[in-house]
Order: C-alpha cells, then sequence, then structure tokens
C-alpha cells in the first residue's frame, strides 16, 4: 500500500520542510530585526515575513488534505505534480511578500489556482468513488459507452 502513494507522501514531506524553513525564516528575522517573543510587530521588514509564514501555515491543513484526496481518489501523479506547483508558488510568494507586501500576489494567485485544481479533483474523485461504492452507479464505465 506504501507504493501506491509514494509521490504523495514525497510532496508532503516537502512541504513539511518547507514550512520548517518557513519558520527558520521567521526566527532569524527575529534576531535580524530585534524582535523578541512573543511581540509579532516591529520593522515593516519583519512583519512581512512574519505575515507571509502565517499565511502559509494558514493555508497548509487545506492543502495536505486535498493533496491526498487528489492523489488517492483521483490520480496520484497529476495532484503530486500540482503539489509541486503549489510549494513553488508558496516560495514565490513567501519570498515576494519578504521583499513587498504587492511582490506575493503571483505567488498568490499560482497557489490558489493549484490549490483549487486540488480540491476540483478531490471532490471529481471522492464523488466517483462515492456514486460507484453506494449508488451501484459507475462514471466511468458510462462514460467509456457513450464515446
Amino acid at each position: 500500500m506504501a507504493g501506491d502513494s509514494v509521490l504523495l507522501a514525497v510532496v508532503s514531506l516537502l512541504s513539511v520542510c518547507q514550512q520548517t524553513y518557513f519558520a527558520i525564516s521567521v526566527g532569524q528575522a527575529r534576531h535580524k530585526y530585534k524582535i523578541s517573543p512573543p511581540a509579532v510587530s516591529g520593522s515593516p521588514e519583519f512583519e512581512r515575513i512574519f505575515r507571509a509564514q502565517q499565511n502559509s501555515l494558514e493555508s497548509y491543513p487545506v492543502f495536505i488534505l486535498v493533496l491526498w484526496l487528489a492523489g488517492l481518489y483521483f490520480n496520484q501523479v497529476l495532484a503530486s505534480c500540482l503539489g509541486l506547483v503549489y510549494l513553488y508558488a508558496r516560495h514565490k510568494y513567501f519570498w515576494g511578500y519578504a521583499e513587498a507586501a504587492d511582490k506575493r500576489i503571483t505567488g498568490f494567485k499560482l497557489s490558489l489556482g493549484s490549490s483549487g485544481l486540488l480540491v476540483l479533483l478531490a471532490a471529481l474523485g471522492v464523488a466517483n468513488r462515492f456514486l460507484d461504492e453506494y449508488l451501484d452507479f459507475h462514471v466511468t464505465k458510462k462514460l467509456r459507452h457513450s464515446s
């Protein structure tokens, strides 16, 4: 069974590394700008890095959930590729935001788009499995017979 989800596991581990990297970056910014915990305000440079990390952390549970649902119920390879796009987008978002608030937009839109596609794939996959399992309605068989 583990082999069936190894790509999802790899992307998940990479995402954990990314979240850790973002948290370390906040710690380094605290040191650089002399912001002692629990304070979360100070220089604008620190506040942008802190908000970028917090925003990334806030969207993380949704990302992990839809990554796995899309991968297990729709297609692991496609979900993993979208997961990698999401991680790239969050990297762009984080460092864009760290530089200037308006530079976060590209990363934000790309992460929102990849996350939205993962939600769609997850919903389609789960719905297909539900219909097949509980209502004996086979969408893929119906699509094959209609072509």
